[in-house]
């Protein structure tokens, strides 16, 4: 209920303040499981990517947000679970083997379910190697990823800021659904993961215009010492 409410006030009121714009919504299915596999650039993003659909999206978030005590994760973390957002630890092994399982149980319900496969945000705006943990979500469940191209969340609040810019217009991109049905009677190895995730990675670069790195990102040495990239 309470993702109703804060989409109806938080919605009119980004869309003063911003004026988003959002191209393929037709490409998001009316019902049913889908996965939204998006680029990250932003804290802004879960807002952007969500606000011109009419259906809910349940977002696997960094169990950080939920846990840190700093203001910023305090109240992003209390923003993130009253709207029915998923914590996840991003630790590997088993903890990635517990995000698995929840991303599927959220696709089990035939909800919408939001993932970053580059595992955090970019700090200087380019689109960085996509992790694995999509594709797994992509070849058990059976249901489409629809490649959501965010764009220009990094220039409104880059890493590290604490307060949005105005003057500029974010956006988002919905691709074409990928199929990955033809994996569904095979065993997943190394290399079909792989293949999945690269050519997710590949139709969110065509989208968004970023410039790709085969690398995966670097993670901030400290929440509180980020400073954007250029």
């Amino acid at each position: 209920m309470f993702y109703g409410v804060a989409k109806a006030i938080l919605g009119p009121l980004l869309n003063l303040i911003f004026r988003p714009w959002a191209e393929g919504t037709e490409n998001v299915p009316r019902s049913g499981p889908a996965i939204l596999a998006g680029n990250h650039l932003s804290l802004l993003d879960h807002f952007f990517a969500a606000l011109p659909l009419p259906r809910k999206v349940t977002y696997l978030a960094k169990s950080e947000y939920f846990t840190d005590t700093d203001l910023t994760s305090r109240v992003t973390g209390a923003f993130l679970r009253g709207v029915g957002q998923v914590p996840i630890d991003r630790a590997g092994g088993a903890a990635g083997d517990r995000a698995l399982a929840t991303g599927l149980r959220v696709l089990a319900r035939g909800k919408l379910l939001g993932i970053y496969p580059e595992g955090t945000r970019s700090r200087d705006g380019r689109l960085y190697r996509g992790r694995t943990g999509v594709a797994r979500l992509a070849v058990a469940s059976g249901a489409p990823v629809i490649p959501t191209a965010i764009v220009g969340t990094h220039e409104v609040m880059p890493p590290g800021r604490m307060w949005p810019r105005l003057g500029v217009r974010p956006g988002v991109r919905f691709g074409t659904p990928l199929d990955f049905s033809r994996y569904s009677n095979v065993e997943p190895d190394r290399q079909i993961l792989r293949a999945v995730t690269d050519e997710i990675m590949h139709a969110l670069r065509e989208l968004s215009g970023q410039e790709y790195v085969d690398e995966y990102a670097p993670k901030p040495e400290s929440r509180f010492h980020v400073r954007p990239g250029p």
